[in-house]
């Protein structure tokens, strides 16, 4: 037996008015995954534990059957695993975005999904301006990047907002606050100094792009314990493809092998074939396969409804497909968001969101399509999200 476990990050949402009250997931036309809905077995799961935050290491934390309640410290420490940065006692981490603020509001919380070559030459000039031993900015992808900081674990105690929950927001009401939120506050502002002028943004400008106003920072996180593997915990040999290195941290954290597929990326532009044909290929030699998708979520952040139904659809047509093509051995998959992203918010919400397990010995449930209102009509409904890792492998 060999398993896929496909991660439709933030896919699941609420019922648009201007779209006949139909989420995305209901508005996609998604042929492949119908198919598997009337086979398999569909419902709905709780992957965020009541009272954590609805982030995506949490979530999927849950989906890869690790209990968030004893596992997670934050998302900042996975990422930062994900992009190999050390971190030792008494060190934190926060993630550092870079920002495009105008008149005060939070116009975009990704610049625009700024190209990571850009925002490389960008975190290289924070570094010559306000780095100093103890403070290191760590280049990502796109807009997603991390600052380390020694010797002020305070800093963990302040109030941090994430960006994208305040589109169109008057920054000033949610600048971080609370106990060692002067230094963070600090940083933000000194940070809208250097990128005023600098000659990046100033390109940018004149392409009528985005240009990066300022650093964001939250989601603060000291190091977090070791876990235990995953074939320690689950029996299987597995890997995982993401264009994002918080999955590609939570990976590592748990012993997986971290594919690097051609053509992944974290946004629109993601070779969903490809993700797809290398994740199946890399079956002869693991148990396991996690196929881990961004671009619903970012979509879904930017308030892009017709983006993120796109999106759904493209892994309809070039992932599940290939899916159930494939031949080689008997396959058991397992189909799901993390948590859900609506349109109308633009950020995480820790609802319940549909799961479909399809393969050999999974039974249908009468479910006609992967949606959360066929999710709900089944009944069947997993309060705890790290248990579904032993619906799919049993």
């Amino acid at each position: 037996m060999k398993y896929c476990v496909v991660i439709l990050d933030g896919a699941s949402g609420w019922p648009l008015a201007e779209h006949g009250s139909r989420t995305c997931l209901e508005l996609a036309h998604t042929p492949n995954l119908d198919a598997m809905a009337k086979e398999g077995t569909i419902g709905l799961v709780c992957n965020v534990p009541q009272g954590m935050e609805p982030s995506s290491a949490c979530a999927c934390m849950s989906v890869l059957g690790y209990d968030p309640k004893v596992h997670y410290r934050g998302r900042s420490a996975v990422e930062a695993e994900g992009m190999r940065i050390p971190l030792d006692a008494g060190e934190v981490v926060f993630r550092c975005n870079l920002v495009t603020v105008r008149h005060g509001r939070m116009w975009s919380y990704s610049c625009g999904l700024i190209d990571s070559g850009e925002a490389r030459t960008l975190i290289a000039s924070l570094n010559e301006e306000l780095a100093y031993d103890g403070l290191l900015f760590y280049p990502g992808i796109s807009y997603r990047h991390i600052l380390k900081i020694a010797g002020r674990e305070d800093t963990l105690l302040a109030n941090c907002t994430p960006p994208h929950d305040i589109p169109n927001k008057v920054i000033d009401d949610f600048l971080p606050r609370g106990p060692g939120s002067d230094l963070l506050r600090d940083i933000m502002t000194r940070s809208a100094s250097v990128l005023d002028n600098h000659p990046v943004n100033m390109e940018r400008k004149a392409r009528g792009d985005m240009p990066a106003s300022m650093v964001w920072l939250f989601w603060g996180s000291a190091k977090i314990p070791d876990m235990p593997s995953f074939r320690d915990s689950w029996g299987l040999n597995a890997a995982m493809t993401s264009g994002v290195d918080v999955m590609r941290g939570l990976a590592q954290m748990i012993g997986m092998q971290v594919l690097d597929i051609p053509g992944v990326t974290g946004g629109p532009d993601n070779d969903y074939g490809s993700q797809a044909a290398g994740a199946l290929e890399a079956l002869s030699q693991h148990d396991m396969v996690v196929i881990h998708i961004e671009a619903t979520d970012d979509a879904a952040h930017a308030g892009l409804a017709e983006e993120k139904i796109g999106a759904i659809e493209a892994v309809d047509r070039e992932i599940v497909g290939q899916l159930l093509a494939w031949d080689k051995d008997e396959l058991r998959v397992m189909i799901l968001p993390d948590h859900s992203t609506p349109i109308e918010v633009q950020t995480h919400v820790a609802d319940p969101v549909p799961f479909m397990l399809w393969g050999p010995g999974l039974t249908a449930s009468g479910a006609e399509r992967f949606t959360e209102t066929e999710g709900k009509r089944t009944g069947i409904l997993i309060n705890e999200g790290c248990n579904i890792m032993s619906r799919l492998v049993e």
